[in-house]
């Protein structure tokens, strides 16, 4: 089965967007380059975007000089994705992440709230999940083909994990059967991530890459 796949992005982006589809941020800051790949560059405008995007999912957002490792990271994705030709999201999935993303807060107007403090709009929220999303779909599609699954560590990952946590929680665990889908795709996921770290790893050793704003990577 088959879900949607932004959880693998946790590995390069934790929601992270670029300024060339939310462009605010330049209007605020004189705009300088953070650093080069290859024969493009990285914005500091692009690590403010990232920042703002991880401060309306989370609360918070990571430090100049983590931000701008995932936007190389975002680069080296972007860049194979769009040699292989890789469709971009459709309405409806954007739809359905941005819902998602909307349900994780306690009302309406706390998200509202947030997205205003974070110095989002509408349309800036929808760029970013469209291309968070063609970067994972990207991810998926080189990736999970690879992954397999010993049937034993379903059986594994259901004792050591399903099961203690819904006790934990004072609630009668499922049944090995009923959460093997759930846990199969969780396990895949996983491999998936692990494959792209290598992947990204090995990538960047390949790479020129200059970063050049440290003092504003802290």
């Amino acid at each position: 089965m088959r879900r949607n796949v932004i959880p693998i992005l946790a590995l390069v982006l934790a929601a992270a967007m670029t300024a060339h589809l939310v462009p605010l941020a330049a209007q605020e800051v004189v705009d300088r380059i953070a650093a080069r790949v290859e024969n493009d560059v990285i914005l500091l405008s692009e690590i403010r975007a990232l920042s703002r995007y991880q401060q309306l999912v989370d609360g918070k957002s990571e430090t100049d000089a983590q931000i701008l490792d995932r936007l190389i990271d975002q680069w080296i994705v972007r860049t194979e994705a769009e040699v292989s030709r890789q469709s971009q999201p459709s309405d409806m999935e954007v739809d359905r992440v941005l819902s998602r993303l909307r349900s994780s807060f306690a009302s309406e107007q706390e998200f509202d709230a947030r997205k205003k403090q974070a110095g989002l709009g509408d349309q800036d929220v929808r760029a970013m999940i469209s291309s968070q999303l063609f970067l994972s779909n990207y991810l998926d599609s080189r990736f999970r083909p690879g992954v397999q699954i010993d049937p034993k560590a379903i059986e594994v990952f259901y004792e050591k994990s399903v099961v203690p946590r819904a006790k934990a929680r004072g609630q009668e665990p499922p049944s090995l059967e009923a959460s093997r889908d759930a846990i199969e795709e969780a396990l895949v996921e996983n491999g998936i991530n692990e494959q792209a770290d290598q992947w990204l790893k090995e990538s960047r050793q390949r790479l020129r890459i200059e970063k050049l704003s440290e003092e504003g990577a802290k």
